[in-house]
């Protein structure tokens, strides 16, 4: 089967898994989509990812969840970028995510990053999601 949209599936998966309660979740793994985690880890977000193997051979990205007195640290997380409809925004239009509370996670020429971080190196680009 084919997937249309990696980056979103992987984001339906973690809000699935943390909704479950779920310590770890599993995902096929992809350049874009490591990139996406690593923004996610240094925000806090998660506790980490490492990548694995599947008994066919296919790389897979094991991803712990964070959690904090029972509940998901992640409250939000939404795809904002599509494969129907791409959002690309300039630095100076990159939304604040509930006034800086949250992060937004734009792919930028310089990489993929948060708006903080694009800010400060004044590269816009497609933001992908959002998270609070």
């Amino acid at each position: 089967m084919s997937m249309n949209d990696p980056l979103g599936d992987m984001l339906t998966r973690i809000r699935n898994a943390q909704m479950r309660g779920k310590s770890t979740v599993a995902t096929p793994a992809s350049k874009l989509r490591a990139w996406v985690l690593d923004v996610l880890v240094g925000e806090g977000y998660i506790r980490g990812y490492e990548s694995a193997k599947t008994e066919n051979g296919q790389g897979e990205l094991v991803i712990s969840l964070k959690y904090f007195e029972g509940t998901p640290v992640i409250r939000e997380i939404k795809r904002v970028s599509k494969p129907g409809r791409r959002v690309y925004m300039g630095v100076k239009d990159i939304p604040s995510v509930r006034n800086g509370l949250g992060v937004s996670i734009v792919s930028t020429p310089k990489g993929v990053m948060s708006d903080a971080a694009a800010r400060v190196a004044n590269v816009g680009g497609e933001v992908l999601c959002t998270v609070f």
